[in-house]
C-alpha cells in the first residue's frame, strides 16, 4: 500500500467529490501531519509551529462547520501505532460530521472558511481525508 500525504486534492479526487454523495451524513476522517515550522504562502514571518497554525484554522473551522450544520465529533493526538505498519505516523486525527457532501462543499466556499484556510496550508505537511458513512447499525 502506497500512502501519500497531500494538502490539495488531485483533479480526479475533486471531480469525485463534486458528484452527488451518499444520502445522509458523511464523516470526514482527517489524518494530519504538521510542519515543524508554519510557512505561509504570502511569505509572512512567523514563529508559529505547524501545529499552532493549524490550531488557528481549527478554531475557525468549528464556526464554519456549524454554519452548514456540521460539527467536530472527535479530535486527538496520535500516540502510537497499535496494528499494522507505516513509515511515519500522523500527528493528529480529527473527525468532522457534515449533513452531506454538498454541505462540506458549501462550507469550503464560505468567505470565513477561505480566510482561515491559509493557516491550514501553512501548518500542514500533508494529510489524508477519508470520507465515511455511518454504519453503526452493522455492529
Amino acid at each position: 500500500m502506497n500512502v501519500e500525504n497531500s494538502v490539495i486534492p488531485t483533479q480526479a479526487q475533486m471531480a469525485e467529490f463534486l458528484m452527488p454523495g451518499p444520502d445522509g451524513s458523511i464523516f470526514m476522517v482527517n489524518l494530519l501531519k504538521f510542519k515543524d515550522e508554519a510557512t505561509y504562502e504570502d511569505n509572512r514571518q512567523t514563529t508559529l509551529t505547524g501545529k499552532e497554525a493549524y490550531a488557528i484554522y481549527s478554531a475557525g473551522v468549528i464556526n464554519t462547520l456549524a454554519q452548514v450544520g456540521g460539527k467536530v465529533v472527535f479530535s486527538g493526538d496520535v500516540s502510537r501505532l497499535m496494528l499494522g505498519e507505516v513509515e511515519e505516523l500522523w500527528d493528529s486525527v480529527a473527525i468532522a460530521q457534515y449533513p452531506s457532501r454538498a454541505s462540506m462543499l458549501e462550507m469550503m466556499q464560505l468567505k470565513e472558511y477561505r480566510e482561515i484556510a491559509v493557516h491550514r496550508s501553512a501548518g500542514l505537511a500533508g494529510q489524508l481525508n477519508i470520507e465515511t458513512t455511518d454504519t453503526r447499525d452493522m455492529f
